[in-house]
């Protein structure tokens, strides 16, 4: 499986684009979140929505999702086919009456079946979204009643949506053979709705040494050798986890 960020800046973020991912398997490519920056980030990597074979959702924050108006108007009018929309059950109502209804709604377009060909995905049951690509979404914290879901992928590499610190669902997922963890990061302190780099910093060494930092403000260059045994994930760079 190889692994390019699209970004990995957080909401503010000027330097960097919105922290969404695209996954290489198989000959297919799986785009996680496609926030207001992912349009111009496919350009400059020269790529464009119709090399997407399947969108996942984590929770509809605009830099995570802020994307998919452009994305679906492409896909139907210039691409000509409907492309599969990966979301967690309890998000697909939200998605489209809270977010993308004002931009997509149109006479003859009611709801999000008109644009993409929708699957729903449940917590904790893990479900194979294209050949060798297995998700299991957890259901984890960041704002109050607004659900935000993290993947665990094909049971040994895990990507959070924006998410509290949760040390016991970091020690858990490492008993299940977790080897790779791509953490949400808020390098300032306290962190109200992100796990910080110093709630972070407090995880055995043994856990670190699997964690790569992502979703960071501007600031980032001032961390360099601050961040223990865990490391920046720099977008556009290709990453391969075997």
């Amino acid at each position: 499986m190889n692994l390019q960020m699209l970004g990995t800046g957080n909401a503010f973020a000027k330097k960097y684009f919105n922290t969404n991912a695209l996954f290489y398997v198989e000959g297919r490519t799986v785009m996680l979140d496609c926030g207001i920056t992912a349009p111009l980030s496919l350009y400059q990597l020269n790529k464009s929505f119709n090399d997407i074979d399947a969108l996942l959702i984590s929770h509809i924050h605009a830099d995570h999702i802020g994307g998919i108006e452009e994305f679906a108007f492409q896909m139907k009018f210039v691409h000509k086919r409907k492309p599969l929309l990966y979301v967690p059950a309890v998000l697909v109502e939200r998605l489209w009456e809270f977010s993308l209804k004002g931009g997509l709604l149109q006479d003859e377009f009611y709801s999000l079946d008109d644009y993409f060909e929708v699957k729903l995905l449940h917590e904790g049951a893990a479900a194979e979204i294209v050949p060798g690509f297995k998700v299991e979404p957890i259901l984890t914290k960041h704002i109050p009643n607004k659900p935000s879901f993290s993947y665990f992928i094909n049971e040994s590499f895990f990507y959070s949506a924006d998410m509290l610190f949760d040390r016991a669902l970091l020690e858990s997922l490492i008993e299940r053979g977790c080897r790779v963890i791509f953490h949400d990061c808020q390098l300032s302190s306290p962190a109200a709705v992100h796990a910080s780099i110093d709630d972070l910093l407090t995880l055995p060494e043994a856990i670190q040494e699997h964690v790569w930092l992502m979703h960071y403000d501007d600031s980032k260059d001032e961390y360099a050798g601050q961040t223990g045994r865990m490391r920046f994930v720099d977008q556009h760079r290709m990453y391969n986890f075997e």
